[in-house]
């Protein structure tokens, strides 16, 4: 078994039976055979972005919940070291979870550009709040102020935003978006 499928095959189970269905039921309601469901449960399978949607839908669960990785604070993808990627089976088209919202949280989102200069130093935010941060362009360093990460165009870093933080440019034209989650 595969971490991705260990995962799928343990949420599967668990929002099955919390939903107290059997699998020719979910299967039924996703439009999936119910050999999928199994298969799936058990950690096989090579599931398609529309079978895991169809899926979650029919648990009225987020497709997240299928791939997350549940990594902890920070966590940086470099670009091309995506994480768990699940392909379509009708399109050329990749869909890559770099993080998760959890339950009854909110997220702002934020296109930011800095020039070298004076780093951007921020106090923390209220607590639980965590900064996702997607380099687009330039160089940069961020995260923890006490151990901030470098940064290329394409890279993912997560960190806890209700902690001292920055966000510095190390060459002109540095740009990011920014997501803000708060509990």
């Amino acid at each position: 078994m595969t971490d991705l499928g260990d995962r799928i095959a343990a949420t599967l189970r668990r929002e099955r039976e919390r939903r107290d269905l059997s699998a020719s039921e979910l299967a039924r309601r996703a439009g999936v055979a119910k050999a999928t469901v199994s298969q799936l449960e058990n950690g096989g399978g090579n599931p398609s972005v529309e079978t895991l949607w169809a899926l979650a839908s029919a648990l009225e669960i987020p497709f997240a919940e299928f791939v997350d990785e549940g990594a902890h604070s920070p966590t940086l993808i470099r670009a091309g070291e995506a994480g768990t990627a699940v392909a379509s089976a009708s399109s050329a088209y990749i869909a890559v979870l770099l993080s998760a919202s959890p339950p009854h949280a909110r997220r702002d989102i934020y296109l930011l550009s800095a020039e070298p200069g004076t780093p951007r130093r921020s106090e923390p935010h209220p607590r639980g709040t965590i900064e996702h941060v997607v380099l687009v362009s330039g160089r940069g360093l961020v995260g923890p102020a006490d151990a901030p990460f470098e940064l290329s165009p394409g890279d993912y870093l997560s960190y806890a935003g209700d902690a001292p933080h920055v966000f510095e440019a190390l060459t002109p034209g540095m740009s990011a978006v920014c997501v803000v989650e708060s509990r």
